[in-house]
């Protein structure tokens, strides 16, 4: 069996930084292990797995750990592969996922997703994450993914995570987030997942369900440029309207090619 592989850089205007996914093409679904062996051998955070069909695109998304219910950066890079790669030729791309339609849009070189809002409220800090930072939030909050406030860039920066203690806790699709305000830009975070073969997700579009809502409240603004401080960094174009949000970013190609399966 030969399938399709391509592996773009999201959420960056050049190779090597960003969030790197793969994205594998399929004419019918594949058993779910086999899916889950190919997302562990391509070895970066998502690889998203595309099946085509008449009304909307069926997307799908696995770690190498497990599948996801929502995931950003490969959906966006998903998009880039249509209409880059593969000219798809409609002006709104319509994927079918584990979080109902999400619609795709591109202006030029910039693709925005239409992702649900994932509001988060105030929450008990579990003591394993607790024990695991080097610095301590100001804030804590919770929708699928833990929401922690900081006083500064330089805070968010500066955190380490102890991984012994960090890994005692399973918080299955979720993760923990790290924020502050920004300088040059609106806010800031870092995204780190306990028990995953990645500790530190480079750049996070999922997160920005929870983080955009609450920046956007917390700032009086409905529109907002996000910066995710991994190493590779990324950057995220936000709007928040109501019970959805808009996360807007570019993409690059890093490599093009075949995967063989006996």
């Amino acid at each position: 069996m030969k399938l399709s592989i391509y592996q773009i850089d999201a959420f960056c205007d050049r190779v090597f930084c960003g969030n790197p996914a793969c994205v594998v093409l399929l004419e019918d679904w594949l058993p779910d292990e086999l899916l889950l062996k190919i997302a562990q051998e391509n070895a970066v955070a998502e690889t998203a797995f595309l099946v085509m069909g008449d009304e909307t695109i069926h997307l799908r998304w696995f770690t190498p750990d497990l599948e996801m219910d929502l995931c950003g950066h490969a959906t966006l890079a998903a998009a880039y592969v249509l209409k880059v790669h593969l000219n798809y030729q409609n002006g709104t791309i319509v994927f079918s996922t584990a979080s109902g339609l999400i619609k795709v849009t591109s202006q030029d070189d910039l693709l925005t997703l239409d992702f649900p809002v994932r509001k988060p409220s105030v929450e008990e800090l579990p003591k394993a994450i607790k024990d695991a930072l080097s610095i301590q939030p100001k804030q804590v909050l919770k929708a699928r993914d833990y929401v922690l406030v900081y006083d500064s860039v330089q805070e968010v920066e500066n955190i380490t995570v102890d991984r012994n203690v960090f890994d005692q806790i399973n918080l299955g699709h979720g993760g923990v987030i790290v924020t502050a305000e920004g300088k040059q830009c609106d806010f800031v975070s870092r995204f780190f997942t306990p028990q995953a073969t990645i500790l530190e997700d480079p750049v996070t579009g999922s997160a920005h369900c929870s983080l955009i809502p609450y920046w956007s409240d917390r700032l009086n603004k409905t529109e907002l440029v996000a910066m995710q401080l991994s190493e590779r960094k990324g950057t995220l174009y936000c709007e928040h309207w109501g019970d959805r949000v808009r996360i807007s970013g570019r993409a690059k190609t890093y490599m093009v090619g075949s995967i063989w399966i006996e």
